[in-house]
């Protein structure tokens, strides 16, 4: 660990008065595998938030009908950039105005990021590895041309927002695990034509109560497998968290409905490397060529998104030591010689809004082929990331809120 990323730590744990110490197998935080962020020296400070408190508070939504994305808290959070950082401010809720030449509507010059706060059966707010979004959004910046930040500092400011909104972070039920979803988004907003870096940005932050994903427990999705459609490729931006990457995949997911799928498996090069499930990060849990009982995901060589779920299941994997972890390409025709084999014990997908998703069926070549009606594991990996997610179980992964 470098001198920058242990400051950073150092930062953050003194604003959050951080213990380290964990009783929980599966959560300790390996080093990631590439190269930390280059925060801006001239950042914002979290500590100079202005806050005005809304007068009119809107009702809290029914937990009952809650679905992901359609309802938020009161306030937001904002800073401007224009050469330099200005104050952060959290008011309340509000449209933005912008400017028909915005970069950010003519060139999708916009960077996001997706995290959640969840309040455990102890009544404390917690988020769950917020740093990891924090530098990975630091890093998508970077490749947008945007200005980039330091990471804790913005970390702060969104504790600040969440304390202000606390009263929307739902209770959950062992069986309902309600949560509150935060995006933190960066958009260009200089009013002119031409590419080229933005000389004025919007960093803003909106946050809303979210209900399980799954509101009658996990169930196995169906992937369509068609090598035509590519999410991302070699020298490309995929790895990055950005508009751009997520507009051209809305019309495909389209097509895996018309052909009776939930969602796009996505595949990569002649070989037909396995990517991403739609959105999610893809594990396969099975018994390989030698033998082994093998837990195995694609590598981050560009091609799919560095996912905070991602990571967090190969760590706790990694710590349970009872089969083996690896990064590493699988191929469209591997997966289907293990299917044939019977080789396949599982198939899931990973990420914030879903956590684990298991894979029942997948439709390549105009055939169906069962995949597995097994998710044991990803059972079993739900129920312990909830476990540290919701403060039943210690972790240095989670940062309580005041």
């Amino acid at each position: 660990m470098d001198t920058v990323r242990k400051s950073l730590f150092v930062s953050l744990r003194k604003l959050n008065q951080l213990s380290t110490v964990s009783r929980c197998v599966g959560t300790q935080t390996k080093p990631h595998q590439q190269e930390d962020p280059i925060s801006d020296v001239r950042s914002f400070q979290a500590r100079d938030t202005m806050v005005y408190r809304t007068r009119n508070p809107q009702p809290k939504p029914d937990r009952d009908t809650l679905s992901f994305g359609t309802a938020f808290t009161d306030h937001m959070l904002t800073v401007e950039w224009e050469g330099n950082w200005s104050t952060p401010v959290i008011s309340p809720l509000k449209n933005l105005s912008l400017h028909p030449a915005a970069k950010t509507l003519q060139y999708c010059t916009q960077v996001f990021e997706g995290m959640k706060a969840f309040r455990g059966y102890d009544d404390k707010v917690r988020l769950f590895r917020p740093m990891d979004n924090m530098d990975r959004m630091v890093r998508s910046a970077e490749r947008a041309g945007l200005p980039t930040f330091d990471p804790v500092e913005l970390l702060g400011c969104v504790m600040k927002l969440l304390s202000v909104d606390k009263s929307w972070v739902p209770r959950a039920t062992p069986d309902l695990p309600y949560s509150v979803y935060l995006r933190p988004t960066m958009i260009g907003t200089e009013p002119a034509l031409g590419i080229d870096k933005p000389s004025s940005c919007l960093l803003y932050v909106i946050a809303g109560p979210a209900g399980p994903y799954f509101k009658s427990g996990m169930k196995p999705v169906s992937l369509l497998a068609d090598p035509k459609y590519v999410r991302a490729w070699p020298g490309g931006s995929g790895m990055h968290k950005m508009g751009s990457n997520y507009a051209p995949t809305i019309q495909v997911q389209k097509a895996a409905l018309q052909a009776g799928c939930q969602q796009v498996l996505w595949l990569h090069g002649d070989e037909e490397e396995i990517t991403e499930a739609g959105t999610m990060n893809l594990f396969l849990y099975w018994v390989n060529p030698d033998g082994e009982k093998e837990l195995v995901t694609a590598p981050l060589n560009g091609l799919i998104l560095p996912g905070v779920t991602r990571q967090s299941v190969m760590d706790i994997a990694n710590q349970w030591d009872e089969f083996k972890v690896t990064e590493r390409s699988i191929t469209m025709k591997e997966l289907l010689d293990g299917i044939k084999e019977n080789r396949v014990i599982e198939m899931f997908g990973s990420g914030t809004a879903v956590s684990i998703c298991p894979v029942g069926k997948i439709k390549y070549s105009g055939q169906w082929y069962n995949v597995s009606d097994q998710q044991e594991l990803a059972t079993r990996l739900f129920g312990h990331l909830t476990a540290i997610q919701y403060g039943e179980c210690p972790s240095d992964w989670t940062v309580e809120v005041d």
